[in-house]
């Protein structure tokens, strides 16, 4: 049975994905390997053929319109499967393997493992890259969507159909400047609740389970600001006299590079359990297996 638009071009979904990822014609164009001229002529062919104009100008930038986040899905979706029906499944030899892996993931990871990471894929795979995305401050289905390969972090909560694969736990412990007065002191829970405090949290959060165990104890900590990124804590915490938090065993590497010192943190505080998470579409891809045992033995490495 012939298709009633069987004249469609198949080409404009892949230009579509690429415009509706970049919301840009610049970007879509140079992630595509086309000329800008060439790219407005796709969104052109694109508005006419959906009957919506897909990208509108708002200020400076261009931003999607209804329609198109209403498809975005969908469109990655079927890019995704024409790629899979035609691309050859992935090399068992990790080293004939050419591909960009798109990894979701706090900056936490991506400081403490990613350098470690890299390294292992440039020996191992020499013509893979990675590609790391940083957290949203509202939670996306990167995975579903297919905007990422793998997501790494506290991923609870997730959509049902997502595999999540534990790869360690860790705890929590107060990150300070050498010469801070807690380090020349016993640490305890009325000490550390004293003490000037730095949050990260990608959300943007004020408190969190340290406040909670806190209240337990009647006592309240003084939060001087937060922060979205660990990077941007420890280098307050380096430059000042406020408590920042790391976990022990990733960021012990992090922590030690920029002169800082780790204490315990006087609290009975629940471990964090650090996972990675994958679409099963995913499951059997030689590549993507390689992608996931590659993330455990670096963990592995540098947790210790």
């Amino acid at each position: 049975m012939i298709a009633r638009n069987a004249n469609i071009d198949l080409n404009l979904l892949i230009a579509l994905d690429a415009l509706l990822e970049e919301e840009s014609v610049t970007a879509a164009a140079d992630r595509l390997g086309l000329s800008g001229p060439a790219m407005s002529r796709a969104l052109g062919r694109i508005r006419r053929t959906i009957g919506d104009p897909v990208l509108v100008r708002s200020g400076r930038h261009m931003v999607p319109t209804p329609r198109a986040l209403e498809i975005k899905a969908d469109v990655r979706r079927l890019v995704e499967e024409a790629h899979g029906v035609l691309t050859p499944s992935a090399p068992a030899d990790p080293a004939e393997l050419a591909r960009v892996f798109t990894i979701a993931a706090s900056d936490l990871f991506v400081t403490a493992v990613g350098p470690a990471l890299v390294a292992r894929a440039a020996q191992e795979a020499p013509r893979v890259v990675l590609r790391f995305l940083g957290e949203s401050h509202i939670d996306l289905p990167v995975l579903r969507d297919g905007a990422a390969d793998l997501e790494f972090g506290s991923v609870a909560g997730r959509e049902p159909e997502i595999r999540t694969e534990e790869v360690f736990a860790d705890r929590g412990v107060a990150v300070v400047r050498e010469g801070h007065p807690l380090t020349t002191v016993n640490v305890t829970a009325r000490r550390f609740a004293d003490a000037a405090h730095i949050n990260f949290s990608r959300r943007g959060r004020l408190t969190g389970p340290i406040d909670a165990a806190l209240a337990e104890l009647g006592l309240h900590r003084r939060v001087i600001a937060t922060v979205p990124t660990f990077a941007a804590s420890l280098l307050m915490v380096r430059d000042g006299d406020a408590v920042g938090m790391a976990l022990e065993r990733i960021a012990a590497a992090t922590v030690r590079g920029l002169g800082l010192r780790a204490l315990p943190i006087p609290l009975s505080l629940p471990p964090v359990s650090m996972s990675m998470a994958w679409h099963p579409r995913q499951d059997a891809d030689a590549g993507h297996a390689w992608l996931r045992g590659l993330v455990r033995r670096t963990v592995a490495a540098v947790v210790g």
